[in-house]
Parts: C-alpha cells; sequence; structure tokens
C-alpha cells in the first residue's frame, strides 16, 4: 500500500468517476485505474462499484477511504507543522467571493502574500450557489457568501461548514441624478417606483422576491452577473440596485458621487452576514485558517464589525 493509492481512492470518490480523478491528478486514466485494482486485490475487497456512470464507493470503501482521508489529513498536519517550525507557509489558496467584498478580500491577499511569499492565490468573484459547489466539488478551498436560512436548508447534507465574518444590511444603488438622491432613505412604496437591475445571486434572489411578496410585484429591467452593466444602468438613472452596505464601500463611483447609497425604510430588516464557507469533509489547511484569520484582523483595523 503507498500514499499515491490513498490519494487517487479519495479523488475517485470526490470526483466519481475515475477519468475525472485522472484529470484532476494530471495522470493517466491507466494509472488511477491499476492503483485502484492493486489496492483493491492487496486489500480483498472491492472499494467503488464502476459503471458507464462513474464510480460509487462500496459499503466497504466508504469506510476505506474515510480513514485513507484521515491518513492524509494527518500527513498534511505533520507537513505543516515542519512549515510551521520554519516560520513558513507556502502551497495554493483557491478563494472566491461574491461581489462586494472583493476589495476586502484583495487586501488581505496583498498583506498576506508579503509575510509568506512562498504562496500561491487564486481568487475568482462568483454567485453563491457556484461557490457551494466549488468547493463541493474540491476546486475552492474557501468562499465568501451571504449566509441566510434559505440557504442553510439548501445545502443541508452538503457537509459545508460555515462561519460568520462580517454584519451588514441591504441598501439601495442610485443615481445621484435620481429624485431620490436628497433622501437619506427609501421606503418599499417608493422604491417599487422604479425599474431594478440586480446580480444573479442566490440571497439577492430570495431578497427581492420576499420584498415583492410583502410589498407588491417590483420591475426587474435585467439580472446579470456583469457587475460594470448594472454600475451603468444606475448611473444612467435606468434603475436601481440592491445590495449589502460593503458591496458600496470601496466602489470608485461612489467616492466621485456618480451613485449614492440609501437606507432601505423596512421595519425590522434583518442584519445579513457575509460568511466563510468550506468544506467540513476535507481537511481545513493552516494555509488556509491563516488567511481567514488575517482577513478578520483586517476587518477589525478597518472597524468593519467583523463578528468574533
Amino acid at each position: 500500500m503507498h500514499l499515491e493509492q490513498l490519494e487517487y481512492i479519495v479523488e475517485i470518490a470526490k470526483a466519481g468517476s475515475l477519468t475525472k480523478a485522472a484529470q484532476n491528478k494530471h495522470v493517466t486514466l491507466s494509472a488511477i485505474s491499476q492503483s485502484l485494482s492493486s489496492l483493491e486485490a492487496e486489500l480483498g475487497i472491492a472499494l467503488f462499484t464502476r459503471s458507464r456512470l462513474g464510480a460509487v464507493p462500496t459499503s466497504e470503501g466508504r469506510v476505506i477511504i474515510k480513514k485513507a482521508f484521515e491518513v492524509l489529513s494527518k500527513i498534511e498536519e505533520i507537513q505543516e507543522e515542519a512549515q510551521s517550525s520554519a516560520n513558513t507557509l507556502s502551497g495554493e489558496l483557491r478563494l472566491a467571493t461574491i461581489p462586494g467584498p472583493m476589495d476586502l478580500l484583495v487586501n488581505a491577499v496583498s498583506s498576506f502574500k508579503k509575510d509568506y511569499p512562498q504562496i500561491r492565490i487564486e481568487i475568482a468573484e462568483k454567485g453563491s450557489q457556484e461557490i457551494l459547489e466549488d468547493i463541493g466539488q474540491d476546486k475552492l478551498d474557501i468562499g465568501l457568501i451571504i449566509m441566510y436560512e434559505g440557504l442553510l436548508k439548501k445545502s443541508a447534507g452538503q457537509r459545508l461548514s460555515f462561519e460568520p465574518v462580517l454584519e451588514g444590511k441591504m441598501v439601495v444603488g442610485i443615481s445621484k441624478s435620481s429624485p431620490l438622491a436628497f433622501q437619506e432613505s427609501v421606503s418599499p412604496e417608493e422604491l417599487r417606483r422604479h425599474a431594478f437591475v440586480l446580480y444573479n445571486d442566490d440571497y439577492v434572489k430570495w431578497f427581492v422576491a420576499d420584498f415583492a411578496a410583502k410589498y407588491g410585484p417590483v420591475d426587474i429591467l435585467f439580472t446579470t452577473n456583469n457587475t460594470d452593466a448594472i454600475r451603468n444602468a444606475v448611473r444612467e438613472n435606468l434603475a436601481v440596485t440592491i445590495g449589502l452596505d460593503y458591496s458600496f464601500m470601496h466602489d470608485p463611483h461612489l467616492q466621485t458621487l456618480d451613485m449614492r447609497t440609501l437606507d432601505l425604510d423596512i421595519p425590522e430588516q434583518q442584519p445579513v452576514h457575509l460568511s466563510w464557507v468550506r468544506s467540513s469533509e476535507w481537511h481545513f489547511s493552516r494555509l488556509a485558517k491563516g488567511f481567514t484569520d488575517r482577513l478578520l484582523a483586517d476587518l477589525k483595523k478597518k472597524k468593519f464589525g467583523p463578528l468574533s
């Protein structure tokens, strides 16, 4: 039995097929298949049921794969402990965030990279659902999303861990030439007179659907994952948008007064929590934990009110 064989069976379980596992590990399908067959012969049990649809762990295989994951996690801990003794961090960190907090993430990455130049970091901007799917498929280490009850119900059983990072609220983004521009807040009745442009995110869609159910239907001009398109529609006073207050904090168009935000005059509006999400099934590396600690420290310095 070799560590490589344990890595392969864990990857097969994650990917759901030998072909995908081979692609993820950058080896040939033949190498993966031979490694699996050799390990099954050595153990005397079948670890996977293979078909045209993929590879599914057998009941005996699930037990072995779980133990293989535990062994690999312990090896990662040993490697990290050795790095800690040398006061270094290395490796790859894959991050994604919903639009808005990207500036917060980039600033933390910049300072973290200065302290640990050996690390490699990838950052993507995606919707909440895509972030959850990528974490489940081990394409991401950590995501920043909005945590709400509907999402928790939808993700039940996916072995995900959530940790609140920052508390905020939903606000309305408007053009400086909007008739609303001289107000500090806007009522639901006033807001419904304007067309909406929305970011294509689960929470935003849920919030607007809940708003419409309580106060009446709204006119949605378009929904997109292109933040420039949303910003341009608002600046041209074609529509208003709804988003998190910290999504607007570093918007250059707000700083030049092209846009501004208004509070939503909604009784008992619930706070919104920006949260880390990661897989509870895979090892939370020292690198990932170090970065999350750095972001929390940055938020405290900037007085954004991170949660403890």
